[in-house]
This record gives C-alpha cells, sequence and structure tokens, in this order.
C-alpha cells in the first residue's frame, strides 16, 4: 500500500510505515497535480498539514484513497464529514504538539514583556551609537510570575499552555464553552507531582480579569477576539494567537493597539495567511512568527509515529 506524505513526515514515522510493508512517497505535490498524481500511483493514504487542502471534489476524483491523515489538530483544510460519509478515515494528530505550541506560546510572552522582538531588530543597528538610548527605551520591562494568564479554549493544547503559566507562577484562569472543568497535573524531573484543578468560567470573566490572552480555539465563523471583547479587557492587556489565523479581528487588534488597550501582541498566524496584512508585519508592538506552532523535532517525530500508527492498525 502506497502512502503519500505531500506535506512532509518525520524520519520516525516513515520507518515505522515501511517496517510494516507501506511504500512511503515523500514528494511535494501541487494542489492542482494532486488528483491525476494519486490516481496514476494508486494511493492509498494521503498526508498532509496545512499546506494541503482535501476537498469534496478530490475526495471524489480519486478513489483508491482509504485514509485521510492531518498532521496536527485542526482539520479545517479537509472536508472531514464528507470523507466520512465516503467512508474514508479520517485521523490526525490532536495530542502530538501541544507542549510545542505552549512552549512558542511562552517564548513571545517571555520575549514581549522584555521587548524582545524589538531589541533584537534595533541592538545590531544602534546597538554601539545608542546604547543608552535604548537601555532606557526597554527598561520598563514586566515579570510573568504572579500575573492572570486567560486562556480561551482549554482543551489539550490550552491545558498545556496552562501547565506552563502555572510552572512560571501565574495565576491562569480559562473559558471552554464544552469544558466545565480540567485536572492539570505538573510533572517535574525527579518524578514529583502536582495537580492544580481549574474550574472554567465565563468568556467575559478571562477578559475582564486576564492580564494575559492566549487564544487556543479552532476555526469558527466570526471573530473570537473583535472591539466588543478588546473592550471588555483591561487596559494594557498582552495577547497571544498560536491557534488559527482569522480567530483573532486584526484590525481591530491593530487600532487596539494603537490606542494603548493592548500593550503587545503575538501572532503566529494570520487571517490572510501565507501573506499577513502590512500593518501587523510592521507594528513594533507584535511580536510574529510564521506558523511555527507545532515546529520541533519533538513534536514532528511524535506526529509521525502517531500517524503511522494510526494507519498500521487500519489498514496493516
Amino acid at each position: 500500500m502506497k502512502v503519500l506524505a505531500n506535506d512532509g513526515i518525520a524520519t520516525s514515522g516513515v520507518v515505522a510505515l515501511e517496517n510494516a510493508g507501506f511504500e512511503v512517497i515523500l514528494k511535494t505535490v501541487a494542489q492542482e497535480q494532486l488528483t491525476d498524481f494519486i490516481n496514476e500511483n494508486n494511493v492509498d493514504v494521503l498526508l498532509v498539514r496545512s499546506a494541503t487542502t482535501v476537498r469534496e471534489q478530490l475526495i471524489d476524483a480519486c478513489p483508491s484513497l482509504k485514509i485521510i491523515g492531518r498532521g496536527g489538530v485542526g482539520m479545517d483544510n479537509i472536508d472531514v464529514d464528507y470523507a466520512r460519509n465516503k467512508g474514508l478515515k479520517v485521523i490526525n494528530t490532536p495530542a502530538a504538539s501541544s507542549h510545542s505550541v505552549a512552549e512558542l506560546v511562552f517564548a513571545h510572552l517571555f520575549g514581549m514583556v522584555r521587548f524582545l522582538h524589538d531589541s533584537n531588530q534595533n541592538m545590531p543597528l544602534e546597538g554601539d551609537s545608542k546604547f543608552k538610548e535604548l537601555k532606557k527605551a526597554y527598561a520598563k520591562g514586566v515579570e510573568l510570575k504572579g500575573k492572570t494568564l486567560g486562556i480561551l479554549g482549554f482543551g489539550r493544547i490550552g491545558q498545556a499552555t496552562a501547565k506552563v503559566g502555572l510552572g512560571v507562577g501565574m495565576k491562569v484562569i480559562a473559558y471552554d464553552p464544552f469544558i466545565d472543568a480540567a485536572n492539570i497535573q505538573l510533572d517535574f524531573f525527579d518524578g514529583q507531582q502536582v495537580n492544580f484543578a481549574i474550574d472554567t468560567i465565563s468568556k467575559e470573566a478571562v477578559l475582564e480579569q486576564a492580564d494575559f490572552i492566549s487564544l487556543h480555539v479552532p476555526a469558527q465563523e466570526g471573530y473570537v477576539i473583535g472591539n466588543k471583547e478588546f473592550n471588555i479587557m483591561k487596559k494594557g492587556v498582552g495577547i497571544v494567537n498560536a491557534a488559527r489565523g482569522g480567530v483573532i479581528d486584526e484590525v481591530a487588534l491593530v487600532t487596539a493597539i494603537e490606542e494603548g488597550k493592548v500593550s503587545n501582541a503575538a501572532l503566529d498566524v494570520f487571517e490572510n495567511e501565507p501573506n499577513p496584512e502590512v500593518q501587523l508585519l510592521m507594528n513594533k508592538n507584535i511580536s510574529l512568527t510564521p506558523h511555527i506552532g507545532a515546529a520541533t523535532k519533538e513534536a514532528q517525530n511524535r506526529i509521525g509515529e502517531e500517524l503511522a500508527s494510526q494507519i498500521i492498525e487500519i489498514l496493516g
């Protein structure tokens, strides 16, 4: 049986599949050529990440397909219900990248509160001539410890983010329309464990109380954060979106920054990805990364191994 990993797969996943007798094709086929490639090569399994879309037309046109796999959490680039109604298995790896995304959130948060994203641009340019001026400009940092982290969306990634926040010494509050409470277990290097019981509260309460807000919600119709939500937030709040582009109204975000409602923001995903708006890219109060939440070696290995395990279980 043939597996096309169109957006790539870690070596650990390739090895597991090949050891189970599958042929793995590590080729990136252009979207417009994908249907022909699948049919010409009689592909059984199509693995994608965010770059490739799998819509009804492709599903109908490729009768050899038995499994569609998404390396990651969100499956908004796949017509999941349609595929399943056609008898295909649709799989993903919801837990594999949770900690990697959580660490990226805190990479942004630590950078934001000490202006690292701006300092790292200006020090190479002016560090030798305006050292004292830059020192003064970046001398008003704050600590995360003791601050309140508000998490919107308290599934696997939201809870992984909570773990890091608790480890830093933050108070964690959360909103999720489908989860009433969660037990957050922190595991330490010496085998010790500490458990925190966190009850979710209303979205409005999170917005009102949080010093920093991190979004971990799926793609959906309408904005999760827009003008109404920014008006509820504390003045000087920090906000991070490492979830999905389009869950924050980016125009409203820029306005909130200009008006001082939001002190800093961090974006790993964008409404017009892969062509983010210039006003976001040029704003010195926004820390930016190019959709790399799950892009760690460890997460990619877990994703590859988990996909391989599911494929082998279904078709092996």
